[in-house]
């Protein structure tokens, strides 16, 4: 039975398939955002996550468990000095999968992965999104504060003038 046995294999031996997940983590750590098959972006994901929360804290010890998943000296020193800088704050979710359509050679769906604190034009629009959240949500709340004093006092009933020229005819 394949109880608890969710590992995406991807049609690799381990060696072939741990240093093809290494050099595409290296990759991703060096140049941010790559493109690649959506399968192995999956792969990846699964694979730097743990590698990017372990750079947070800079220590011998959890340099070296990195280094021993990705052999290069160059990437830990960009993973350990700028992007544990930037993802400081961030409780999970370092990179973001972006599906770009298919490949035409075998149909392949085709992605892009990226590092999520990166990607400047999102984070703008994030900024933008944010900030007319706020307004609405601060005016939201302004007009239900004055709701329950409106209710409170009751209003001068003000009939239309059509209403009072019938009354005034049927007085009469």
């Amino acid at each position: 039975m394949r109880h608890n046995k969710k590992f995406n294999h991807l049609g690799r031996k381990t060696a072939h398939r741990k240093a093809m997940l290494a050099n595409m983590a290296s990759s991703l750590i060096q140049y941010k955002r790559i493109a690649t098959t959506l399968a192995k972006a999956k792969a990846l994901q699964v694979y730097v996550e743990p590698l990017l929360t372990k750079s947070k804290e800079d220590t011998t010890h959890s340099r070296r468990t990195v280094f021993s998943y990705l052999q290069n000296k160059e990437v830990i020193t960009e993973l350990f000095q700028n992007i544990a800088q930037k993802i400081a704050d961030r409780p999970g979710g370092y990179t973001r999968i972006l599906r770009t359509g298919f490949r035409q050679g075998d149909n392949a769906e085709m992605c892009i992965i990226e590092l999520v604190d990166y990607n400047e034009n999102m984070l703008k629009e994030k900024v933008a999104k944010k900030a007319a959240r706020t307004r609405r949500a601060g005016a939201a709340k302004k007009v239900e504060a004055a709701a329950p004093v409106a209710a409170a006092a009751p209003a001068p009933v003000v009939e239309a003038p059509e209403a009072e020229a019938k009354k005034e005819e049927v007085a009469e």
